[in-house]
């Protein structure tokens, strides 16, 4: 029952606030990612993971990072999207990071062409207001991926591993 409340409640009501803040301010606070990770090690002992599968998780969520802050590095990411990256391939392991780096790759795509599109358009008045929509707005903005990388967890969780042992499946 724990390990279920951890993948179907926690995991999602975190990446949901880091997608929220990156939108709101381009910014994700180190605070989600430490609760990711502790949400992790939490659900390890809930789920009752074997030491194999932790190790695979771990090199996994290493890798991410290694990934994530080279994508960083070569100006691609923000920090803390390379981070988010990390978190949720330590959740997901290797059995789903192949699947989860191409939707969350799509979803980036998809976001930065609506993004630089809705830029080229006036924001209508009611919404010039609002000021983390003006940064969203602006040109010389970058793109929020964490919104991407938390999106593309949300569209594969229901296929992967860790959800199925959750279910107990």
């Amino acid at each position: 029952m724990a390990a279920e409340l951890f993948v179907i409640i926690v995991l999602p009501a975190l990446l949901a606030l880091a997608a929220g803040w990156d939108l709101g301010s381009y910014t994700i606070p180190n605070f989600l990612q430490v609760a990711l990770i502790a949400a992790f090690l939490v659900f390890v002992f809930a789920s009752g993971m074997t030491p194999g599968m932790v190790a695979d998780h771990l090199l996994a969520g290493f890798l991410g990072l290694v990934v994530g802050f080279t994508l960083f590095a070569l100006g691609y990411i923000g920090g803390g999207d390379a981070k988010l990256f990390a978190c949720v391939v330590l959740w997901f392991g290797f059995h789903d990071l192949v699947s989860y780096a191409l939707v969350a790759s799509v979803l980036g795509g998809a976001l930065t062409l609506v993004l630089l599109g809705l830029r080229r358009v006036p924001l209508p008045a009611p919404l010039a207001r609002q000021h983390w929509l003006l940064r969203l707005h602006d040109e010389r903005a970058g793109i929020p991926y964490g919104a991407a990388l938390a999106a593309g967890a949300f569209v594969i969780l229901p296929q992967t591993e860790i959800f199925r042992l959750a279910a107990g499946l």
